[in-house]
C-alpha cells in the first residue's frame, strides 16, 4: 500500500523536523512527528491537549493560497480514529499505576511504535519535533507542555 501523501501545508514544519533529526525523508518525519504528538497527548488532560491544538491551528504562513497555509494541528490529531477517541476519554497517563509514562517509556514508544530508522537517535528525533513545535507555540503553552513531561523528556523539551 503506497504511503499517504504529505499535505503541502505540512511541508515546512516537517522539513524542520527532518533537518534537525537526521531523518532521510518527509514521510519518516511525518510518521514520527505524529507518534511523538500521540505520546505527548497521552500525558496530558484532554483540555491541555485542546489548548495546544488551538495554537497549532493557526496558519504559519499568511497567504490567500489555502494550499500553502500550514495547519500543524492536523499533525496533532491522531490518524487512527480509535486511538484519537480513546485519547480524549481516558485520564492522563501519569502518577502511580501500570500506564504511567516516564521518560524511558516515552522514548521507548517513539523508537518502537513508529518504524524508527535504525541509524537515527530517538532523542534527536524527539528534540527535533519539540523544536519545530515550540516555534509555533506561545511561551504560556510551551511552559504548560513542559509541566506534563517526565524528567528526561522535559529536559529535551527545554533544550529544543
Amino acid at each position: 500500500m503506497p504511503p499517504v501523501p504529505i499535505e503541502e501545508k505540512d511541508t515546512a514544519f516537517l522539513e524542520k523536523v527532518k533537518a534537525k533529526s537526521g531523518l532521510a525523508d518527509l514521510y519518516d518525519a511525518r510518521d514520527l512527528t505524529e507518534l511523538v504528538f500521540r505520546v505527548m497527548r497521552d500525558l496530558m488532560t484532554t483540555e491541555a491537549a485542546d489548548r495546544v491544538e488551538e495554537e497549532l491551528h493557526k496558519p504559519a504562513e499568511v497567504t490567500d493560497d489555502k494550499s500553502l497555509q500550514m495547519e500543524i494541528a492536523d499533525l496533532w490529531h491522531d490518524t487512527n480514529p480509535i486511538v484519537g477517541f480513546l485519547s480524549r476519554v481516558r485520564p492522563p497517563w501519569q502518577g502511580p499505576g501500570i500506564f504511567k509514562i516516564d521518560s524511558d517509556r516515552f522514548l521507548f514508544r517513539v523508537a518502537n511504535e513508529g518504524g524508527m530508522p535504525p541509524n537515527i537517535d530517538r532523542e534527536q528525533v524527539v528534540k527535533a519535533v519539540f523544536s519545530a513545535t515550540k516555534d509555533e507555540l506561545s511561551s504560556e503553552r510551551i511552559q504548560e507542555i513542559a509541566s506534563w513531561l517526565p524528567d528526561k523528556v522535559r529536559q529535551l523539551w527545554e533544550e529544543a
